[in-house]
C-alpha cells in the first residue's frame, strides 16, 4: 500500500540541524529536543524490511529522538517511484542505476553509500543445472536455461530483479519459456516459491540467511563475499527526497535519519545485526578514505567543466 502522509506539526530547522549534529556525536541520551512528534516517510525495499535490519534501526532512531519511522517496504522501482511521487522523504534502496536516475533527474539530493552484501544463486539441493559446478554468474545463468530448469524471478523491478536482468543480459540469454516464471512479488515469497517448486532464484544473501530454516535451498553460487564474482555485488545507498521538487518532504527529518543511519551507531547496528549466527550486512558510510563522489550522480559534470 502506498504511504500517505499525515499532516503533523512542524519541527523548527533549528532543532532538527541540532539533532542531526547530535546524533553523529558519541553522546546523548534519549529523545532530541525539536523532532519528537514528527514522522519519518521512509520507502525501501523489501529485503531491508524481510531481513528485520529496520526493525533494529528504526528502534534505535525513534529511541534517540522520539520520532517514529513508516517504513514501506517494495522493490527499489516501486519505492523510487513513490519518492518521485512525493510520497517519501528519503529512500534506502540497492540499484545503482536506478539510484543515479532518481539523482539526475533532481529528485534526490545528499546520497550516501550506506551498507553492503551481495547476491546469491540458489536452488535444489539436487542441482540438475550443475549452477555449483560453476564460477561465474553468467555461466550459472546459462546452465539454468540451457538446462530449461525452473526459475522463479520477483519480476518486480527491485534491485535485485534489476540486477537479475543485468545477468541474464550478460550472459547473452533472453529468459521465457515455461520454465522461467516472473511473480511480481518481493524476495521472501519468492524464496518460498523456489522452495515449494524446486526452483532455482537469485537472492540477497541477508534475506536468503535470514529465512534458509524455513526454505528447502541452497547456495549453489556465492557473492563476493565469500569469494564469487563481483557481478553479485550488493551495495545499498540512502538519500534525501529533494524538498525544491516535494515541497511536502520532511528534508530536515531525512537528514536526521541519514545522519543517524551513517553515524557510528548506526553503523554499528548495521555491522552486529545476523541472523542464524550470521552477519546479514556490512557497514560501508565511515572510511578512512572516504569517496566523495558518492554524493553526486555519475556522469553530473561533462568533461572540460572541472580545472
Amino acid at each position: 500500500m502506498e504511504y500517505r502522509r499525515r499532516e503533523i506539526l512542524g519541527a523548527s530547522a533549528t532543532g532538527i540541524a541540532a539533532a542531526v549534529a547530535g546524533c553523529l556525536g558519541s553522546g546523548g541520551d534519549g529523545g532530541e529536543a525539536g523532532i519528537a512528534g514528527e514522522e519519518l516517510a521512509l520507502a525501501t525495499t523489501t529485503s531491508t524490511y524481510d531481513t528485520g535490519l529496520l526493525d533494529e534501526v528504526n528502534a534505535a532512531f525513534q529511541e534517540r529522538f522520539g520520532t517514529p519511522v513508516a517504513a514501506n517496504a517494495q522493490g527499489t522501482g516501486a519505492a523510487i517511484e513513490s519518492a518521485r511521487n512525493g510520497n517519501a522523504d528519503v529512500i534506502l534502496v540497492h540499484a545503482r542505476s536506478q539510484e543515479d536516475e532518481f539523482m539526475r533527474d533532481g529528485h534526490g539530493v545528499n546520497r550516501r553509500d550506506l551498507m553492503f552484501n551481495d547476491f546469491v544463486i540458489v536452488g535444489p539441493s539436487d542441482d540438475p543445472a550443475g549452477v555449483g559446478d560453476t564460477e561465474q554468474a553468467t555461466a550459472a545463468f546459462d546452465a539454468i536455461a540451457n538446462a530449461q530448469a525452473p526459475f522463479v524471478s520477483r519480476g518486480d523491478d527491485s534491485g535485485t530483479h534489476t540486477k537479475e536482468l543485468a545477468i541474464w543480459d550478460a550472459a547473452g540469454v533472453e529468459p521465457g519459456g515455461e520454465w522461467y516464471q516472473e511473480l511480481g512479488q518481493g524476495m521472501g515469497n519468492t524464496l518460498n516459491n523456489a522452495s515449494e517448486s524446486g526452483s532455482y532464484t537469485l537472492a540477497d544473501r541477508g534475506t536468503f540467511l535470514s529465512m534458509q530454516d524455513n526454505v528447502d535451498l541452497e547456495i549453489l553460487l556465492q557473492g563476493p563475499i565469500e569469494g564469487g564474482p563481483e557481478l553479485l555485488a550488493n551495495p545499498y545507498g540512502i538519500m534525501a527526497v529533494n524538498p525544491e521538487i516535494h515541497s511536502n518532504v520532511n528534508y530536515q527529518l531525512a537528514m536526521a535519519y541519514i545522519g543517524f543511519f551513517t553515524s557510528p551507531a548506526g553503523q554499528d547496528v548495521v555491522s552486529n545485526y545476523t541472523a542464524n549466527g550470521q552477519q546479514l550486512f556490512y557497514p560501508e558510510a565511515l572510511s578512512e578514505d572516504p569517496d566523495f563522489q558518492q554524493y553526486v550522480p555519475e556522469g553530473w559534470q561533462s568533461d572540460g567543466d572541472s580545472e
